[in-house]
């Protein structure tokens, strides 16, 4: 998937790759969103920071990226991080051993913890491309926030996916985390960062699935 002048290699987890930079990106990772709603009394399986690390770890240790940027929302509210259970802030901190970790706060997560490790920045300028969370439309920019997803037809049924948004100039990267929910594509919010027509790169069982903005219902 090109962004600018850039090749990235979208993964199927929802990340996104850089080879020559071995710059690997993921976005709103929300972690702790189960402890969260819990805390309002909206139930839900506690095993979502567990389950998203688990997939971070295995596109890590895929790529074995030098720098990882996080864009934003990396956990669901302030005191998330408060929260993280022992084996989890261990498994987080064992990610980061051995390379750069960026850390661009969101609208959850403006303050991020001092001990959490690595750097903290609201957005990062690297190599002609942009990286912060919510989007702006700039060209060059990948960001995250917008959590897009798309409905498509196929063989008779309907199904919704996490997606790349991107029209090859500026990217919104799909969320990460595990219960991070979706916002469709054909959103308005979407019509301000791209002016023409976008593609969706939709993230299926074995392959990613290009598919026109328009499209998608």
């Amino acid at each position: 998937m090109r962004v600018g002048a850039v090749e990235f290699l979208a993964d199927l987890s929802g990340a996104l790759f850089w080879e020559r930079e071995r710059l690997l990106v993921v976005s709103d990772l929300h972690l702790e969103k189960g402890s969260s709603f819990a805390m309002r009394g909206v139930l839900l399986p506690p095993y979502d920071t567990q389950a998203t690390l688990a997939r971070l770890a295995a596109v890590i240790a895929h790529y074995n990226p030098r720098t990882v940027i996080a864009l934003g929302d990396s956990f669901h509210d302030p005191d998330a991080y408060q929260r993280l259970a022992a084996p989890d802030r261990d498994a987080l901190s064992a990610l980061q051993a051995g390379r750069d970790w960026i850390w661009i706060s969101g609208n959850h997560d403006p303050a991020l913890p001092a001990d959490l490790g690595g750097v903290v920045a609201t957005e990062v300028a690297m190599g002609g491309i942009m990286f912060r969370h919510e989007p702006t439309g700039e060209f060059g920019e990948i960001a995250g926030h917008l959590h897009p997803k798309a409905r498509v037809s196929t063989r008779g049924r309907s199904m919704e996916r996490r997606c790349f948004a991107s029209d090859g100039e500026r990217a919104v990267m799909p969320a990460f985390g595990a219960y991070a929910g979706g916002l469709s594509i054909r959103d308005r919010a979407f019509a301000r960062i791209f002016s023409t027509d976008f593609v969706a790169h939709v993230l299926g069982d074995s392959r990613m699935h290009a598919i026109a903005a328009s499209r998608c219902r």
